[in-house]
């Protein structure tokens, strides 16, 4: 086996909430956005080429925004922000904004979108369905085979918590301040099937894995692999969805480098034949938490030593574990430079906090929100 000479291919799934411009409050009008997106595609053209069109998530007060696939992080970046711009413009259309943040602040109970799907949902997972309504970013990265996939997903796992620390965008939760930064993590870990997997060690192993789960009847269906990180079923890609979604575009285009990095990585060291971290799952899930808990603001767990460590210093570990890929793909000045401006700003919970210590109002959080996310 021998190195690609080229960048993988990759791309961003971002969700974001519908919401009134004035009060802030989540507003259920996904069918009428994509209505009106649908009418004017010429918002979904950027630089010659086409991105997705919006799509619905699980509830009506969301979105879902998709990057076209890109090879450069320059082209992610220019992708990221247009869809986000596209988003903000079809909203208006209908009279509401977007906002990029991963759980509402402002009191809310949802409308499931009526699709058979959905409904399914609802039905089998009762108030964990009724109560979903949380924003992720996802980032799906290219690879060769199932096997290089598989060999991915079981080296990136002890190194997945610093980008949910990174990410993290979601301390409020009914108009209360959870004390977590990251309280999206703690409604998705409802789910069954969600979390950190054990090591799967082939493509057979995963497939085995995803047939039992199927077989229990707990899943609606194999969408609902809800890993951390897995094999995508529509493209050649790990599909990495740790992320909250990010308050600054910048911040998303950080996490996409992050990730294919850490793919890159990956796969390099299973090429170069050295085994994956036998790290066990409950301690993953540990430091899964520990991280959505306090984001940047406390002790992670260390990735290597297993052990408490500053945030900061697990997150130059991280930055140091990725730089030769990042260098190889000419994306480490760059990187280095968004860190520096994520970690100065503060990550997205950090600053919704700000906001609200300075105005005392959840309305002036999501305010704010929406002006960053169309800060494109």
């Amino acid at each position: 086996m021998t190195l690609r000479t080229g960048p993988r291919t990759f791309g961003v799934e971002e969700e974001l909430l519908l919401v009134d411009p004035e009060s802030g409050a989540p507003q259920a009008v996904s069918g009428s956005v994509i209505r009106y997106a649908q009418r004017h595609d010429e918002l979904f053209l950027t630089g010659g080429r086409r991105s997705k069109p919006l799509e619905t998530e699980l509830q009506r007060e969301q979105l879902e925004t998709a990057t076209p696939v890109c090879a450069t992080l320059g082209e992610l970046s220019e992708h990221v922000r247009s869809a986000r711009l596209a988003a903000a413009q079809s909203a208006a259309g209908v009279g509401v904004a977007v906002a990029a943040l991963a759980t509402s602040p402002v009191s809310v109970r949802p409308s499931l979108t009526p699709s058979h799907r959905y409904l399914l949902m609802a039905d089998a997972y009762g108030l964990t369905a009724d109560e979903q309504l949380t924003c992720g970013c996802h980032v799906h990265v290219g690879i060769d085979s199932p096997d290089e996939g598989v060999a991915v997903l079981d080296r990136i796992r002890p190194w997945l918590p610093p980008l949910l620390a990174l990410s993290a965008n979601s301390p409020f939760w009914q108009g209360a301040d959870t004390g977590y930064d990251s309280w999206r993590h703690q409604v998705w870990s409802r789910w069954p099937s969600s979390g950190p997997t054990e090591l799967f060690g082939s493509a057979k192993g995963y497939r085995t894995t995803v047939e039992e789960l199927l077989a229990t009847g707990a899943l609606v269906d194999e969408g609902m692999i809800y890993f951390d990180a897995r094999l995508s079923r529509r493209y050649p890609t790990v599909e990495i969805r740790v992320p909250d979604v990010c308050l600054d575009a910048d911040d998303a285009v950080l996490m996409a480098a992050f990730v294919r990095a850490l793919v890159d990585t990956a796969a390099a060291e299973w090429q170069a034949g050295e085994p994956p971290d036998p790290v066990r799952a409950d301690l993953m899930r540990l430091a899964m938490w520990r991280a959505g808990r306090s984001g940047l603001r406390n002790d992670l767990v260390h990735p290597c030593t297993r052990r408490a460590a500053p945030a900061r210093e697990v997150v130059q570990e991280l930055l140091g574990h990725l730089s030769p890929a990042l260098d190889r793909s000419g994306d480490l000045d760059t990187v280095t430079t968004l860190l520096q401006g994520l970690l100065r700003r503060g990550n997205g919970a950090q600053r919704q906090r700000a906001d609200f210590t300075r105005t005392s109002d959840v309305t002036a959080v999501v305010t704010n929100a929406v002006h960053h996310t169309a800060a494109v």
